[in-house]
């Protein structure tokens, strides 16, 4: 069991396979079975377990690394820049993607009239008292979608130019870090009205 856990690959490979046991499970004891309903849920499933990877090394980023930075000693730097910070920004860039891809999946799945309402901010419709909760939804999701160009369009060109991947004089390279650095406090302050909105609609909403 030690040398199993020692090994994350074959570690995270066990779990997904446990997980997708456990789908499977679910889809044999549903009501409908491996029906659309069946599918929303793995697409849920699969936009939860992209979304807590996306916004935990958010997190991390701005809880951890980005404070404790400027006290790391000089010669100690190199390691956080040239291992930890591109194998980090690899899978944050990545499950970014994957979350927004699984919750626009997610939403067409549940209907094309649903999607588009939500998008929509429950314009579409009218703006009823039925509606009312796209709005709020809409919210989340736009926001989600601005965090996920942030990620793409601002912080992983300027994060490439800071750590050097891409060769750039030291004044652009420090402007670059600045400028990565303030879009990911962008994306940390939009990112709890996000979680709020996507928790309390399908709590109260469903």
């Amino acid at each position: 069991m030690g040398n199993l856990l020692s090994n994350f690959r074959t570690t995270v490979l066990l779990s997904l396979v446990l997980a997708g046991v456990m789908i499977y499970a679910f889809g044999s004891v549903a009501p409908g079975g491996f029906d659309m309903i069946f599918w929303q849920a793995v697409f849920r499933w699969t936009h939860v377990f992209a979304g807590i990877l996306w916004i935990g090394l958010l997190w991390y980023f701005n809880f951890v690394q980005i404070r404790v930075m400027p006290s790391i000693p000089a010669e100690l730097k190199p390691a956080i820049g040239k291992h930890i910070a591109p194998e980090a920004l690899f899978w944050f860039r990545w499950s970014a993607l994957a979350t927004v891809l699984a919750g626009l999946a997610l939403a067409f799945s549940r209907g094309h009239a649903y999607a588009v309402e939500v998008l929509s901010f429950g314009l579409v419709g009218g703006l009823t008292e039925d509606q009312k909760g796209y709005t709020l939804m809409g919210i989340g999701v736009w926001l989600a979608i601005v965090m996920f160009l942030n990620v793409w369009g601002v912080i992983w060109p300027n994060q490439k130019r800071a750590l050097g991947i891409v060769v750039v004089e030291d004044d652009a390279k420090a402007k670059a870090a600045r400028t990565a650095m303030l879009a990911s406090r962008i994306n940390m302050l939009l990112s709890l009205p996000m979680l709020t909105s996507m928790a309390m609609y399908q709590t109260l909403f469903g």
